[in-house]
């Protein structure tokens, strides 16, 4: 038995959040002792699986920012923090930490554990540096960056197409070896709640639409969610005014009260709804539970994935397995998931191509059902759960001779 403890920022309810209880879950079900410190968690706004977890240390206090500003600043400290408290413990064999690289060196110099660091993506390409001040600030945090990331034991990033940024952002790093684990599904999950009965409160709503078309992305503008409202609406004008009036968009996704772009955000698309005339056409969900999501998945004849140059994304493959096509961007994670003209569909990112594959879905039942059976096979595959664990606990236990 392997103690491993998690060390994550924030956990809500989004990717990077799905992939730390995924590498928990799977190395609980391999007899390892598991714990997880992190800066945020909240019983209401966290995946169900998180709830199986008794050790789970929350480490706050800090601020998230100062006036509006140095908002990667405060995440490194509170991270620090945290870190802290992981060494004071010192108890454990191997520390697995994701998203930010600060805390290594604190744990490279005051604690024995083999270090585990997890890249979705580099940070530092995460942000935009207007301002002499920012790039500045910057500087700083970005060479932080990089140095603590090549404290880590083990690097694992989550497709070719981010080790390739990786490699491309960390030039220094060129050393190290990284390695690929693609995020997976928790299939015995997904199985369970497709035989739950429980009725979602926005069920009634769904009942009157015969094309529903899904987007399941927390409410940030890097998920460009903006790009399936404006594609939504150019249908509009692309079938029959009897056909549009049983097509529905329903954009649901994380949305935290503490995170001020979400609510930003959700507000903005709100508005681009209002002012494209399409409020009746469009349905909005806030953090939908897991079961909830699966219903919603399981109503739509087509999940519309807008990110841009996303490192991997989740969504695809849970839309895959339970046997939904999918329509991304031709760019980052879903080229490596998304088989076009198989499983799905990848287009430009504009709303013009978007809504060519809208029109062909109201047109085209039989083809999109055909896509979503070869989705589920694709899952099975190559982004099972148990491959996912077997990946995993391989690098844990050699890590530890």
């Amino acid at each position: 038995m392997v103690k491993v403890t998690f060390l994550h920022p924030d956990l809500g309810i989004g990717g990077a959040e799905r992939l730390v209880v995924d590498a928990a879950l799977a190395l609980r079900n391999c007899g390892h002792e598991i714990r997880i410190v992190t800066n945020q968690f909240s019983k209401e706004h966290c995946f169900e699986d998180l709830l199986t977890f008794k050790d789970i240390a929350v480490i706050g206090g800090f601020p998230r920012c100062f006036f509006g500003k140095f908002n990667a600043l405060c995440a490194y400290i509170r991270m620090c923090i945290a870190a802290v408290y992981i060494c004071f413990k010192n108890d454990s064999d191997i520390i697995f930490c994701d998203q930010i690289s600060a805390p290594l060196l604190l744990l490279r110099l005051f604690s024995s554990a083999k270090l585990f660091f997890y890249c979705h993506y580099p940070d530092q390409l995460l942000t935009k540096k207007e301002s002499p001040l920012k790039k500045i600030y910057r500087f700083f945090i970005d060479n932080l960056e990089a140095w603590t990331t090549g404290m880590a034991h083990v690097i694992f990033v989550n497709s070719d197409y981010t080790r390739s940024v990786f490699r491309a952002t960390f030039p220094s790093l060129a050393h190290k070896e990284v390695e690929i684990l693609y995020p997976s599904l928790n299939t015995n999950f997904f199985d369970q709640e497709i035989k739950c009965n429980t009725l979602e409160n926005f069920e009634g709503i769904l009942d009157v639409y015969d094309h529903i078309f899904v987007s399941l992305n927390r409410f940030e503008v890097k998920k460009n969610i903006e790009l399936a409202v404006r594609a939504f609406s150019l249908l509009r004008e692309r079938v029959s005014q009897e056909e549009f009036s049983k097509c529905l968009l329903v954009l649901a996704g994380g949305y935290d009260l503490l995170n001020k772009e979400n609510i930003e955000y959700y507000q903005h698309l709100v508005g681009v709804v209002e002012e494209l005339g399409l409020t009746d056409s469009v349905l909005f969900i806030k953090s939908p539970s897991d079961h909830g999501k699966i219903r919603l998945f399981q109503r739509a004849k087509l999940i519309v994935y807008t990110p841009e140059n996303e490192h991997f994304g989740i969504v695809p493959l849970e839309a895959m397995y339970l046997g939904r096509p999918v329509l991304a961007t031709n760019t980052g994670g879903p080229l490596e998931t998304v088989l076009p003209g198989e499983t799905g569909f990848l287009c430009k990112c504009n709303p013009e191509d978007f809504c060519e594959v809208l029109t062909e879905a109201v047109h085209s039942p039989e083809q999109l059902r055909q896509m979503g059976e070869n989705g589920h096979k694709r899952i099975m595959n190559c982004f099972s759960f148990d491959a996912f664990t077997k990946q995993l606990n391989r690098v844990v236990c050699a890590s530890q001779t």
